[in-house]
């Protein structure tokens, strides 16, 4: 399994920005599709984004899209999600995972990921 490690969330009000990151251990994440997913209290685990291994590939929830973009630098093992015009709605926690399979494709289903970070708070206040 990849650790996965995220970081950037915070408090921002309504209408702002933040851009959540999250940092891969191995020398194959570039092989790993990955996506971002969100928790809010006593919700289910949802898919937000998700990106193939080369990145030319990406989806979004109805929710997030026009306001999210989710990109990734494999030279870096990084992956990002860039937030604009939040919501309080989006306030959950955030959490990036990876897809082991070593697909070219995108992972839309929770069961697909194998490796799930900490997870950042990301608040919106109206």
């Amino acid at each position: 399994q990849v650790q996965l490690v995220e970081s950037g969330g915070g408090l921002v009000q309504a209408g702002g920005s933040l851009r959540l990151s999250c940092a891969a251990s191995g020398r194959t994440f570039s092989s790993y599709p990955m996506g971002w997913f969100r928790q809010a209290p006593g919700q289910e685990r949802e898919l937000v984004a998700a990106i193939s291994r080369s990145g030319g590939s990406t989806y979004y929830a109805d929710s997030v899209k026009g306001r999210f973009t989710i990109s990734r630098d494999n030279a870096k093992n990084t992956v990002y999600l860039q937030m604009n015009s939040l919501k309080p709605e989006d306030t959950a926690v955030y959490y990036c995972a990876a897809d082991a399979a070593l697909k070219p494709g995108i992972s839309i289903h929770r069961y697909e990921y194998d490796s799930w970070g900490q997870g950042t708070q990301v608040t919106v206040s109206s």
